[in-house]
């Protein structure tokens, strides 16, 4: 492998890691094998801490390849909880607000899942890596600072129901760049008449990369360290 002039790597994202702590992971283990400092390494398409899955990373020249790599489709599997909400749309904070779900049936949902499919404006979480007045804005969301985000237009390829009980529902999205998961279960809990928030996310796809195709942190730090791999050469 040459990890210099550039190798793609799929990798299954541990549940708590950032997309930056895999990264270094893959970095630091090419680093101690060719005895570099030095060494582009990027990733296309951040998951958040507690998401998992599919995460493309890159390296050397491959890293030219990264916006046309995250650009490709994504698909999700994603647990919501009815009848509750959090400021981040997930469990990274507490429950700020409850609602009834008497009234919420399995055939309800199917029907307004429907209305989230196709081309869509969606409001991204405060708490996200979105830029405000140059900031980030879950750095300020984490001050308690008020965070207002413009909305962006995105596209829901389908929204799958793959189970429905009365507290939660479980679905399969596939959708295009920039498609906030947490946001779409905040919104389709206000389309509920109720309040929802994102208890569980697995990516299972980005374009070509599927989830049956990835490694471990763990094997990509055993591949580096056993496969052969052109070393960079020493000056004369």
């Amino acid at each position: 492998m040459n990890f210099l002039d550039g190798e793609i790597l799929y990798i299954d994202k541990p549940l708590g890691w950032t997309s930056f702590n895999v990264v270094s992971r893959v970095r630091n283990s090419l680093s101690r094998r060719m005895g570099i400092r030095r060494l582009k390494v990027g990733h296309a398409g951040t998951l958040d801490p507690l998401a998992t899955g599919v995460m493309i990373v890159c390296t050397g020249r491959a890293t030219k390849r990264i916006d046309q790599l995250q650009a490709g489709v994504k698909e999700y599997i994603a647990t919501i909880a009815l009848g509750a909400t959090t400021p981040s749309f997930d469990l990274e904070t507490e429950i700020d607000a409850t609602y009834p779900t008497g009234h919420i049936t399995e055939e309800l949902v199917r029907h307004t899942l429907g209305r989230f499919v196709g081309t869509i404006e969606q409001v991204p979480p405060a708490y996200s890596a979105c830029k405000v007045d140059g900031k980030r804005a879950y750095a300020l969301a984490r001050k308690g600072k008020d965070v207002e985000l413009k909305p962006k237009i995105l596209v829901i390829d389908s929204i799958e129901l793959l189970s429905f009980a009365p507290d939660s529902i479980e679905v399969r999205v596939v959708c295009g760049k920039g498609t906030y998961i947490r946001a779409l279960a905040r919104d389709i809990g206000q389309a509920l008449g109720s309040g929802a928030h994102l208890t569980a996310l697995r990516r299972t796809r980005v374009g070509d990369a599927l989830i049956d195709n990835c490694l471990t942190v763990d094997q990509v730090a055993e591949l580096i360290r056993t496969t052969d791999i052109e070393m960079p050469q020493q000056p004369d």
